[in-house]
């Protein structure tokens, strides 16, 4: 109330005080000044209020994630999210959402299912992807069915031509592979108990997975052959099927098609989005068999496993059940991808690797433009720890990276095009720190490079990560289904959904260590050491309030 009472002390002047004369005049700069008095009021109210919190979102922070029970309130009778899923973005967008509902809210943002579907197509959508999935995991069996075979009939060459003439064996020349004695083909690993899924009609996707991976003796594949002929696939998904038969008839099916001849296609990474029917490739343009395709995929494969052994275990604390797997389970599932070097890492961490080689590989069919790059792995992660699902996981990892791919291209466009928005950014907002940088030669915000390539993974906790990652998706869900402005101004906020939150995210992130910058820093270096240094010391949710101001104030600028 100080400026109030400065105020009218002032027009008490103006007027003469107390004891002067009235009139028309006196009464109309009374008003005026006292109209002023409450325009500078609400001013300083105003101010006060924003100078803690310089963000339009700041109620933002008091909304609570989504619960399970609101989840579950979003959808009517039909299986179809209320008003197109507007209503869900705006929670999500407000304050993320509980794990426990996360494996089934994420497929919505990455785009596997469409905001507007329901519940019956999402179920055939599920099913087409299911088995999208597992004609990837197939494919990638088979380039390495083609160079496990030609070692061992390499294997049986050098055994046939020591024996020389005491040798009475013919090689088979009907089939794709020569038959050769068990003893000299390496045992397939112990599967004896039959693995079945209560109430479920079909096996699990990181066991169908293994199916199709397990190595088996080439007698046994040969006997197999004409059963498997005559069994019909949905059939055998139905029933309880061991580990051993079914990678007797997948290796089977393995030799019997070529890559020209397979009448089953691919599915591909195509820039239109949705799900797996936007994405199945003709027989004219699937992959071709190439010394060079085979050469990229081996290389990938080594740069792959790599990586999986290396993952850390960060994720541990939210997956239980993936926690607890046992020994044998694991090294089967690391039998299943040919997973090696692995005797040092705890069970749940080899199932991890594991899981991680197999999506990875998928991917890397998928869309062989990218391939496989190193940092991959870490985005794909913490999708693992909430998705147990693998089939599910590829699709959504596969959803994720429609944007992320841009960050692995070997001409490196996508990420100087994400570092000079960074820049921009910085230049529009705070131009005294924009020259600063320029001195340093920093201006191209180079220093920032890690953040953009794995997305904050490193700068940021694990839930943290989720955090961002469920917003930015939201955002990206948004723009998607192409939800008008007029719909997001009911929505009362500020901020415009955007793809590029990130951008802002990590723009804000040095804006907020500006004085510091400006004040201590003399080179890019030790810029660089500071922003690998915020690992664990950001507020996620004020980095969120700073980067949707950013948004708000420069959008139209940026974008």
């Amino acid at each position: 109330m100080w400026a109030w009472g400065c105020v009218e002390r002032v027009a008490a002047g103006l007027l003469g005080g107390p004891l002067a004369g009235g009139g028309r005049w006196n009464t109309a700069v009374a008003v005026g000044v006292t109209a002023a008095a409450g325009l500078a009021l609400v001013a300083i109210v105003v101010s006060s209020r924003r100078g803690g919190l310089k963000s339009p979102w700041w109620r933002r922070r008091r909304k609570a994630p989504l619960t399970a029970q609101e989840w579950r309130d979003l959808f009517t009778p039909e299986g179809k999210l209320q008003d197109g899923g507007v209503k869900l973005l705006k929670q999500v967008r407000s304050g993320g959402m509980e794990p426990s509902i996360r494996a089934q809210v994420w497929p919505f943002l990455l785009g596997v299912y469409s905001l507007d579907s329901s519940e019956a197509q999402r179920d055939v959508v599920k099913a087409q992807n299911r088995k999208g999935y597992l004609l990837l995991r197939k494919h990638c069996l088979r380039k390495s069915a083609y160079s496990m075979e030609e070692s061992r009939q390499s294997t049986k060459t050098a055994e046939v031509n020591h024996e020389g003439s005491n040798s009475s064996e013919k090689g088979d020349e009907s089939g794709c592979v020569s038959p050769v004695k068990s003893e000299e083909v390496p045992e397939s690993p112990s599967m004896e108990e039959a693995i079945t899924e209560e109430g479920n009609p079909s096996l699990s996707a990181e066991q169908e997975v293994q199916d199709d991976t397990s190595e088996t003796k080439p007698e046994q594949m040969k006997e197999n052959q004409s059963s498997s002929s005559s069994s019909d696939e949905e059939g055998s998904e139905k029933s309880a099927v061991t580990h051993v038969e079914a990678s007797h008839k997948n290796l089977a099916s393995v030799c019997e098609s070529s890559f020209e001849d397979e009448q089953e296609s691919i599915p591909r990474y195509s820039n239109t989005g949705g799900n797996m029917d936007d994405v199945v490739l003709s027989k004219a343009a699937r992959p071709v068999k190439s010394a060079r395709a085979i050469e990229d995929f081996e290389t990938w494969q080594r740069i792959i496993r790599l990586d999986a052994v290396r993952a850390n275990d960060e994720w541990v604390s939210y997956s239980p059940s993936q926690a607890s797997v046992s020994k044998e389970r694991a090294i089967e599932s690391a039998k299943a991808v040919f997973l090696k070097d692995y005797d040092h890492l705890e069970p749940y961490r080899i199932h991890h690797a594991s899981r991680l080689v197999a999506i990875l590989e998928a991917c890397a069919i998928y869309d062989q433009e990218i391939g496989y790059c190193q940092g991959m792995s870490d985005l794909l992660a913490p999708l693992l720890a909430v998705l147990e699902e693998d089939d599910e996981a590829f699709w959504c990892f596969a959803g994720f990276m429609r944007k992320a791919r841009h960050n692995f291209r070997l001409d490196e466009v996508g990420i100087r095009r994400q570092l000079n928005m960074v820049a921009r950014i910085i230049k529009y907002k705070d131009f005294h720190l924009y020259r600063h940088l320029e001195m340093l030669q920093a201006e191209d915000c180079f220093f920032v490079y890690r953040m953009v390539v794995v997305m904050f993974r490193r700068e940021l906790t694990f839930e943290q990560t989720l955090c961002l990652w469920e917003v930015m998706w939201a955002d990206q869900a948004a723009n998607r289904a192409e939800i008008a402005k007029s719909s997001w101004r009911k929505l009362q906020l500020g901020a415009p959904p955007t793809d590029d939150l990130l951008l802002y995210a990590i723009a804000a992130s040095v804006l907020q260590k500006r004085k510091l910058i400006i004040e201590s820093y003399s080179g890019m270096d030790e810029i660089v050491r500071e922003c690998n240094s915020m690992a664990g010391q950001l507020d996620i949710w004020k980095l969120l309030d700073d980067a949707h101001d950013l948004v708000v104030t420069l959008h139209d600028r940026i974008e």
